[in-house]
């Protein structure tokens, strides 16, 4: 029996002119749909497992000229639903059952927060991320039941956005880039977009509206080693505005242990996932003053950050780590450039990765594919999505 090989999976291709043919009269048919402004909800939970961030957006036009306003947002804590995706995602063992609770829990999670955040209006078009509980390249589940979001808020759901890209031979992910050039394209100066989430990933926008030079990739693990650390030294979550961080000093040597081992992930250029957490480290480099860990580490992360994000004319700062006090103290230390987040360009920077989705699915709606070859390593970039579809 022949053997199968997973990744880069061999596709039926269409005759010549047939896609375009197809993306045309998809393309008419969007516009057709949606003549003027296209409501889109983006909904995104990441690896700190906390809560669902959703955007409630206004989307004018198609295609990569779509310009995009937030009308509201809303986070729903996830609860006992967190508990059990965090024990998935850490591989602990869990029947059928349980799996299939967790995931529909989950989407009944995801309608009471689009409810909230569109109050009386219908959107157009839901883009849900899912829950990441496995990421290996070319293997990746990110877990969700679209079909009751779909149906009891009436809207077409797109889903799984980083499938496609990884069935092609990609590494699924970053899928932000073409979402922050969307977002953040309308500047001269080179920009690069640094999301501080689990694992931190950067996207560097060229300036001059200049898409096809547009790049990025992940970087290194950056808020999963810091809540893990924060679980296992404070019983805490987190470490509230990287407050004990603050009160801590760096340790050199510890230092550039950590900065050596997330060096190379930052050099492997591929896509991080599970097994990335680099949680041993803490165990090994656990100082006699707690602080001093976390400062420590913060340290780390933010230098080999700042190697990867430069050169450019301005840092901005996204994700849950801008929360981190002790971690953007780092990064601005470094940096000998401009340093902002991206509340200070109209995007709440604890709601970028909600609004990217709303982008995504919006480009997927518009038939423009949403992941960048240099980017994520795939050959050609197909088009991504699946979907639910009541309409």
């Amino acid at each position: 029996m022949p053997k199968t090989r997973i990744g880069n999976i061999p596709k039926i291709p269409l005759r010549p002119g047939e896609r375009a043919k197809v993306e045309q009269a998809r393309m008419s048919r969007v516009a057709g749909r949606h003549p003027g402004i296209r409501k889109v909800v983006g909904c995104m939970t990441g690896t700190s497992l906390d809560a669902i961030d959703v955007a409630a957006l206004a989307v004018d036009g198609h295609g990569l000229e779509m310009r995009v306003t937030i009308e509201s947002q809303v986070m729903l804590p996830l609860g006992e639903v967190g508990k059990r995706l965090r024990a998935l995602a850490e591989q602990q063992p869990m029947t059928a059952a349980e799996i299939a609770r967790t995931t529909h829990d989950f989407s009944l999670l995801h309608i009471e927060a689009i409810k909230e955040a569109c109050g009386r209006k219908t959107p157009d078009l839901i883009a849900v991320h899912g829950q990441t509980v496995f990421h290996q390249p070319p293997v990746s589940w990110q877990l969700l039941n679209p079909s009751p979001i779909a149906w009891a808020l009436n809207a077409n759901v797109v889903y799984d956005l980083r499938g496609m890209d990884l069935a092609a031979g990609g590494q699924g992910a970053p899928i932000t880039p073409m979402a922050d050039w969307v977002m953040f394209r309308h500047a001269s100066e080179r920009r690069s977009v640094v999301n501080l989430g689990g694992f931190c990933n950067v996207t560097r926008l060229p300036g001059h509206e200049q898409v096809r030079h547009l790049d990025g990739g992940d970087v290194c693990a950056c808020n999963q080693l810091l809540d893990r650390m924060a679980r296992a030294l404070l019983n805490q979550p987190f470490d509230r505005d990287g407050r004990t961080a603050l009160s801590g000093t760096v340790d050199g040597d510890a230092k550039v242990d950590l900065a050596n081992l997330l060096s190379k992930q930052a050099d492997a250029g591929r896509s991080l996932g599970t097994g990335d957490e680099l949680g041993e480290w803490a165990e090994r480099h656990a100082l006699e003053e707690v602080a001093d860990t976390l400062r420590t580490a913060c340290a780390a992360i933010a230098e080999v950050i700042v190697a990867k994000a430069l050169p450019c004319d301005r840092l901005v700062l996204a994700g849950g780590g801008v929360r981190n006090k002790a971690l953007v103290e780092e990064i601005r230390a470094r940096a000998g450039v401009t340093v902002s987040t991206t509340d200070d360009l109209g995007v709440p920077a604890t709601l970028r990765e909600a609004c990217a989705m709303g982008i995504l699915g919006a480009l997927c709606e518009d038939v423009i594919p949403i992941t960048i070859p240099r980017v994520t390593g795939v050959v050609k970039a197909p088009l991504s999505g699946s979907w639910v579809f009541v309409n």
